[in-house]
């Protein structure tokens, strides 16, 4: 581990590249990354990149949204099979159809989505910043939310405007159950339970706090609480650890793991540093129209 993580650091330099990595990723991919963090804080870490080369560790969506940020660098994915399923229940005839359905509707996607459907968006989001977008469309009062329903139900709680939906949703955050949440809490009676928009309704409500990951990491943090439940996938306790040693957290279900992030290793952070292969491209009209919607996403505040 140690030769592979001194031979990072050395294409590293040589290249003139960055590593970003999401918190789901392996424990020695977050170490090994230049910057760890949510999509909304990969999206603003990417407009700040000096380096040549950026080497996305996530998944297939979140390296395009770099490369849409930054036309004229390289943008490496380390395993092009790293997808995220919720980002494929969804595609651009579909959008179209909504659109014309609902003509006067503003079209905010998620920005677990394809370039392509970004690019027939009016805004993007994410979960740490979803309910600052809705809140930004004043002239609106129709919302098509795409591609997560459940996000969507969630942030329109919050909200007096009508909200459209596909059927788009997280598997790996649907395999967390009210069931799971109950059972824990009778071995941990005293845990917080923090849980992810993207859950469904009923684990949700059994929740005592619904959070983005960036939000669940800055609120145990700050908690005085020493015990958490946490809703979503368990990558994200290695931080909490980090930034928490005195406090205990326990996986809402240890299933709820995302494989296509899981993908990425060392190994493949070497070799993609080493061939540049893997190069993530972005149509050059679908890429322009994409990004307006990610930046006015990042105007928000």
């Amino acid at each position: 581990m140690a030769n592979l993580t001194e031979k990072i650091n050395k294409l590293k330099k040589e290249k003139q590249a960055i590593i970003l990595a999401h918190n789901y990723q392996l424990p020695e991919v977050q170490d090994m990354a230049d910057f760890v963090g949510d999509s909304l804080a990969l999206a603003q870490e990417a407009v700040k990149v000096k380096e040549k080369i950026i080497v996305v560790c996530g998944v297939k969506f979140m390296a395009e949204t770099v490369k849409i940020l930054n036309p004229d660098k390289k943008v490496l994915l380390p395993d092009k099979a790293a997808d995220c399923p919720m980002a494929e229940m969804i595609g651009v005839q579909e959008v179209r159809k909504l659109k014309k359905q609902y003509l006067d509707a503003a079209v905010v996607c998620y920005v677990n989505s394809t370039v392509e459907v970004k690019a027939e968006s009016d805004i993007c989001c994410t979960s740490s910043n979803a309910q600052k977008v809705i809140n930004s469309l004043k002239d609106y009062r129709q919302i098509i939310f795409i591609p997560d329903k459940q996000l969507g139900h969630f942030i329109s709680l919050s909200s007096d405007k009508e909200f459209i939906f596909c059927n788009g949703y997280c598997p790996v955050h649907a395999r967390i159950t009210e069931q799971n949440i109950k059972n824990l809490k009778k071995q941990f009676s005293r845990a917080e339970v923090l849980v992810h928009p993207e859950c469904s309704l009923d684990a949700r409500n059994s929740a005592d706090k619904v959070l983005s990951t960036s939000w669940m990491q800055k609120y145990v943090s700050n908690s005085s609480t020493k015990d958490f439940i946490i809703g979503t996938d368990s990558g994200i306790i290695h931080q909490m650890k980090q930034q928490n040693p005195k406090k205990n957290f326990y996986p809402a279900n240890k299933s709820a793991i995302c494989e296509d992030m899981k993908k990425i290793s060392l190994e493949k952070i070497a070799d993609v540093l080493e061939s540049l292969g893997n190069e993530v491209k972005v149509e050059k009209e679908v890429g322009l129209k994409a990004r307006k919607g990610v930046e006015r996403m990042l105007r928000v505040r």
